[in-house]
């Protein structure tokens, strides 16, 4: 009997051992598991948009984003224009994440009568771990078509005439929780242009920054550099200043900028406002997420 009783004891001491020993090795795979996971970092910037031009984050799958865009008249327009509350300029936009890497967007501007389309492709994500990198790298290649008819004007545009395309290759690394920084190279291409002096092919740098002071509120500023030659001599550099507020499934964007324009064709190669002579717009961007799978 006393046999018996010790066979099964050791019996169950095996069982028990055997089993600790599964769940410590499971637990150690799991970790495992969790140490090689990929994290991707977030928020970057707080939008699809720094300012005027394109940011290098994406919108999540199937999440539709509602972008309401409004640039007044100039500050120095005085106080019969109600310091250019009296004239504006709008866009309205639509932005849809087919995956979360690959947007499609499109939109309406009374800015010449344009509508404008792009698609935007997220290569590479900065991030820790196996399949990340330092940078998030993002294309966006985008056209736009002016509908906007001159009744002085004896010549005749024809669908080609009023088209112009855009590819920007945005580089973004975010330093630490409150510091982000952007680099977009950009090339535009018009196929008609309105001057002699005017280039078909333009070439530009564009730089943004976001720093943090809140998780609701950061600051945001904006430069697109035109490489000289390219353009006439009236024209003038993109720069803007602005503040994010998100509010839940908004986010509200601020901002003074001396372009009047919301997409890549009139803010960077036709921005008129120059700064020095306070010719600077009012602005805001209003987005709304609507997340369309969760109603599935």
């Amino acid at each position: 009997m006393l046999r018996k009783t010790l066979h099964t004891g050791f019996l169950v001491f095996l069982v028990c051992g055997t089993l600790q020993s599964q769940s410590v090795e499971d637990i150690l795979n799991q970790k495992l598991q969790e140490e090689t996971r990929p994290e991707y970092t977030l928020a970057t910037f707080k939008a699809g948009r720094i300012i005027n031009g394109h940011s290098a984050e994406t919108t999540e799958k199937g999440d539709l984003l509602f972008i309401i865009g409004h640039r007044f008249g100039t500050l120095n327009s005085g106080f019969y224009n109600f310091f250019g509350l009296d004239d504006a300029t709008t866009r309205l936009g639509l932005d849809y994440g087919i995956t979360d890497r690959i947007n499609a967007g499109i939109g309406r501007s009374t800015y010449q009568k344009t509508w404008d389309g792009f698609m935007k492709y997220k290569i590479l994500r900065q991030g820790t771990g196996p399949s990340t990198y330092p940078i998030t790298l993002t294309l966006v290649i985008g056209a736009d078509l002016l509908t906007y008819k001159d009744p002085a004007s004896e010549i005749k545009y024809t669908f080609v005439n009023r088209l112009s395309y855009v590819t920007q290759l945005l580089a973004a690394r975010k330093f630490g929780p409150r510091f982000s920084l952007q680099l977009s190279p950009t090339f535009i291409h018009k196929n008609l242009v309105q001057r002699r002096i005017d280039q078909n092919n333009i070439f530009a740098m564009g730089s943004g920054a976001r720093f943090k002071l809140s998780n609701r509120v950061s600051l945001n500023a904006e430069y697109y550099y035109l490489l000289p030659g390219q353009t006439a001599t009236d024209y003038m550099n993109s720069f803007s200043l602005g503040v994010d507020l998100e509010t839940g499934g908004h986010v509200f964007q601020l901002h003074l900028t001396n372009s009047r324009s919301m997409i890549e064709r009139g803010f960077i190669s036709e921005t008129s406002g120059n700064w020095l002579d306070e010719d600077i717009h009012f602005g805001f961007n209003i987005t709304r997420n609507f997340g369309l799978q969760k109603y599935r």
